[in-house]
């Protein structure tokens, strides 16, 4: 029985496509002239599979609200063509509307994939903590008030304030920020994003339905994808288009006398070719965007780029390549830029901080290996590390992790790192046994085809706004 039923389903999925195939042997066969014993045409096939949809549908239309669109059109080709038994030309014209129909569904689920992809990030499970006692349910049971932890590498469940605990959340996800966030007790986290390494307790200030990730899920399916305006323009003039047809046919018998030369009039006005080349055009550029990563929600988004007149930018990881580099290594008192370096380079190295990845990577490409044997590591979320390094005490983080140390930073310190924080640096200040040593510089790297980029949209007369 399980068996039926999975083979139901397959064949309720891939009806369409398996109809197409088949009045499209039936159109072959015919043109052929082939009849493997049958005592009718092949092409009949088709009319009846492809072409029996559009006359009911054209149909129904007409009786329920009176909808003159172009299948009506198409119905009256088919209908006369078979009439005076140019079955061919019928099933002709009924396939090619079906390839466009299924070329319009295929754009549809292509803008739908980035759906999916967005579904996958949704949480399912959640650790709440309730009586001192930790249960892990179902996400969607989450309410308001809910006390959950969050441990290191899981994904956030819901909207929330942190309680307790710091850590550097991911948040990539909602925001395109490829740097994770810093946050502590107060701070706002939300559904969806990773917590990257310290664990912490939040309380849920909204349910899994209407959990920021959530929102993004519907606002995405909250407009169908649908057909660019160029694809439904038969339908909007299909009134016109009707008439001019029938006009013209009726004219034309009336002159020559001919059936046939009326009913070839009726076929010719079919609007197949905007019925099957918009799709295709459509698709393609909805297939191409999401290869670079751009969720399209409907058809006609890809038209409109047309009369875009202002580009806005985010700079991480758009203009720039989304990595920090080092920039500049400098010295407070004795010590050279080089030990500097490798110091805090050789205490980075227990770190899976992105600031802390692009400072091993900086040192290792400019100085190879030689790091320093690493003592005692710890770890303080949201702000940096301490380790013992050849018996010197070293710290390396922000300026919050300095102040907790009791760290003093001289005036004229601030004042240097003032300007490499105006010009988007991030600053890891390196203590030794109590003293500030001096910071490490690091920057996002402007990607190398972002000028011309810019260029090029500057002679398209479309402002670049970062």
């Amino acid at each position: 029985m399980e068996r039926w039923s999975k083979i139901a389903e397959w064949f309720d999925l891939n009806c369409e496509k398996i109809t197409l195939v088949a009045g499209g042997i039936g159109v072959v066969f015919s043109l052929l002239g082939v009849r493997l014993g049958l005592p009718f045409d092949w092409a009949w096939f088709t009319i009846v599979l492809c072409g029996l949809p559009i006359v009911w549908g054209a149909a129904v239309a007409m009786y329920e609200e009176f909808d003159i669109k172009a299948d009506l059109l198409v119905s009256l080709a088919l209908i006369a063509a078979v009439a005076i038994g140019e079955v061919f030309a019928a099933a002709e014209i009924a396939f090619i509307m079906q390839l466009g129909a299924m070329l319009e569904e295929f754009t549809v689920s292509k803008a739908q994939a980035g759906i999916e992809r967005l579904v996958k990030l949704t949480p399912t499970t959640a650790r709440i903590v309730r009586n001192g006692k930790e249960e892990v349910l179902p996400a969607d049971i989450v309410m308001v008030g809910d006390v959950i932890r969050v441990l290191p590498g899981e994904v956030i469940p819901v909207d929330g304030t942190i309680l307790s605990g710091d850590t550097a959340i991911d948040q990539s996800v909602m925001t395109g920020e490829s740097m994770p966030v810093d946050k502590t007790t107060g701070d706002e986290v939300f559904s969806g994003t990773v917590n990257q390494f310290g664990a912490f307790d939040m309380t849920a200030t909204k349910e899994g339905e209407d959990s920021s990730i959530q929102r993004m899920i519907k606002l995405v399916k909250s407009t169908d994808p649908g057909n660019a305006k160029i694809v439904s323009l038969a339908d909007r003039w299909a009134t016109w288009i009707v008439v001019i047809a029938l006009l013209a046919a009726v004219g034309t018998y009336v002159v020559t006398g001919e059936i046939i030369r009326a009913v070839t009039i009726l076929v010719v006005f079919c609007p197949c070719a905007l019925v099957l080349a918009t799709p295709a055009a459509i698709m393609a550029a909805i297939s191409n965007a999401s290869q670079h990563g751009f969720l399209v929600r409907r058809g006609n988004i890809m038209e409109r780029l047309a009369k875009v007149d202002t580009m806005t930018f985010d700079k991480t990881g758009t203009l720039t390549y989304g990595t920090p580099e080092v920039t500049a290594v400098e010295t407070v008192g004795t010590m050279s830029a080089a030990e500097l370096y490798r110091l805090v380079a050789s205490v980075e190295t227990k770190s899976e901080h992105p600031l802390g990845k692009a400072i091993v990577n900086g040192f290792m490409s400019h100085h190879g290996e030689s790091f320093n044997s690493v003592d005692s590591f710890r770890m303080v979320p949201g702000k940096g590390l301490e380790a013992t390094v050849q018996d010197k005490a070293v710290l390396a983080g922000n300026e919050a992790m300095m102040t907790l140390s009791n760290i003093s930073i001289a005036d004229s310190v601030k004042e240097a790192v003032h300007d490499y924080l105006n010009r988007g640096a991030s600053i890891v200040y390196v203590a030794v046994d109590g003293v500030l040593a001096g910071y490490v510089a690091l920057a996002d790297r402007v990607r190398c085809e972002s000028r011309a980029v810019v260029e090029s949209l500057n002679d398209l007369d479309v402002m670049p706004v970062l």
